[in-house]
């Protein structure tokens, strides 16, 4: 399946290039595979919004696009601000998609939170291609120097540090041999020189694809899809989905209610003996003052039940009768009976996965 997806969308990408196209942002989620009918298993390259027109001899594009290509997917020239790129920025993105699928994981993946940023010059991203590919010697990448940005990465980095790295062990790690020709061909689409980059036609005609299994038109080869069907939902299949999320909400508040019970409970009880407290000392004074006496508060405390939670039938109705003076019950504060079958919830929404 790795070798069909693959040479499908070198396949494609063939097409753009022989017609003086740069598709410019080449990642997993960009790539579609067709699922059941007439073309099925067929590898679909999408979004053409970053497309532009390339032109022998080459006129700059970095003036009007400064970045382009998602950072994991996007070749080290590009992050040292070339203004002068070719059609090997694609082959770089599908090199790391190559090494995606052989390894289950992004080859370059990095942090990005100044995605948005319009300085292509990105140290993280390049320490990342450094730390798998290790740092790019002048003689086997003569233009760096040339870079744009090369006096920023030499004050950025030191060679020192990247001594040990190199795509082989990266892949070995990864239960890829270094004498597969599956290695040989990924060595050669993440050529740090983009002069010395394979091209789309030449990736086509490499051993790879020689050998058994060979690519198939059906990615799939024949293999039933792995996925679901499509469930179309009507408006009352959505309701009762609403339903139930409340349902799932209004669990961690009837705990809160029986919090709530315990600590009223305990500051009732406070009350109380402070309460009788003073009623006793004015008693025992002997003041002569013949003022009747404070009124007594009498609270039943709260029955728990076998499972140690408060039960608030009793408890509530003489909460209530304490309360009736303050013109605000229960009811206006927001709180239910815990044996209520409701509750106040709030909707509960959940992040959409990402998915390519």
């Amino acid at each position: 399946m790795v070798k069909s997806l693959l040479y499908q969308i070198l396949d494609g990408i063939h097409y753009l290039h022989a017609n003086w196209i740069l598709h410019r942002d080449l990642k997993p989620a960009n790539i579609l595979v067709m699922g059941e009918g007439p073309e099925r298993g067929r590898v679909k390259i999408a979004d053409m919004g970053f497309a532009r027109l390339f032109n022998s001899p080459l006129k700059p594009l970095a003036d009007l696009d400064p970045v382009v290509v998602t950072f994991w997917y996007r070749a080290p020239e590009l992050l040292l601000a070339a203004r002068h790129y070719t059609k090997a920025i694609d082959i770089w993105a599908i090199g790391c998609i190559f090494a995606e699928l052989l390894t289950s994981e992004p080859i370059f993946h990095c942090r990005q939170e100044d995605i948005k940023t319009s300085n292509p010059y990105h140290h993280d991203q390049l320490d990342r291609i450094f730390n798998v590919m290790g740092f790019p010697q002048e003689k086997d990448w003569e233009d760096i120097r040339k870079m744009p940005e090369h006096a920023t990465l030499m004050k950025d980095f030191r060679r020192s540090q990247y001594q040990n790295c190199c795509l082989l062990k990266y892949m070995e790690k990864h239960k890829v041999k270094a004498d597969s020709k599956a290695f040989h061909l990924l060595s050669k689409l993440l050529t740090m020189d983009p002069t010395k980059r394979i091209s789309s036609d030449q990736a086509m005609a490499d051993s790879y694809f020689m050998e058994d299994p060979q690519p198939t038109t059906d990615v799939f080869a024949g293999v039933p899809i792995p996925y679901p069907k499509r469930e179309f939902l009507t408006d009352e299949d959505n309701d009762d989905k609403t339903d139930t999320n409340k349902r799932v909400t209004a669990l961690p508040q009837k705990q809160g209610f029986r919090d709530f019970q315990r600590v009223t409970a305990t500051l009732a009880q406070k009350q109380a003996i402070s309460s009788f407290k003073q009623t006793a000392a004015q008693d025992q004074g002997g003041s002569g003052s013949h003022a009747p006496p404070a009124k007594r508060v009498r609270i039943a405390p709260p029955t728990t039940t076998s499972s140690g939670n408060f039960s608030g039938s009793d408890y509530q109705r003489n909460y209530q009768g304490n309360q009736g003076h303050s013109g605000q019950n229960q009811g206006t504060m927001g709180y239910q009976s815990s044996g209520s079958s409701t509750h106040p919830t709030n909707t509960t929404s959940y992040g959409q996965q990402h998915r390519y």
